[in-house]
């Protein structure tokens, strides 16, 4: 199995882990496009949520592997646990249970 294919956010440097600083993974944002077919309408929605995760609220979803923030919001889009509702974000809180 490949790498998933890193998208630079912002920065360049790379992190500990040797991804960039600030990467969301490629294959999770053409998941969210297909979701939310505006780019600047998902920029935002997860910068908003990005902003609201480091702030201490919880991941709507299980996260079974290691993901930066963004990649937690893209997930969350991916699986309509967040949706833009007037111009808000609208969650849909608690985990699936297996």
């Amino acid at each position: 199995m490949s790498d998933p294919k890193i998208v630079s956010f912002t920065g360049t440097e790379p992190a500990a882990g040797g991804a960039p600083k600030s990467a969301m993974r490629s294959d999770l944002v053409e998941q969210a496009a297909a979701v939310v077919q505006d780019p600047p309408v998902l920029i935002n929605m997860v910068s908003q949520r990005v902003r609201q995760l480091n702030n201490g609220r919880p991941p709507l979803i299980r996260v079974i592997e290691r993901l930066g923030q963004a990649d937690i919001a893209l997930r969350e889009i991916i699986e309509g646990k967040i949706v833009l509702s007037d111009g808000e974000i609208t969650e849909f809180p608690g985990l699936e249970e297996e």
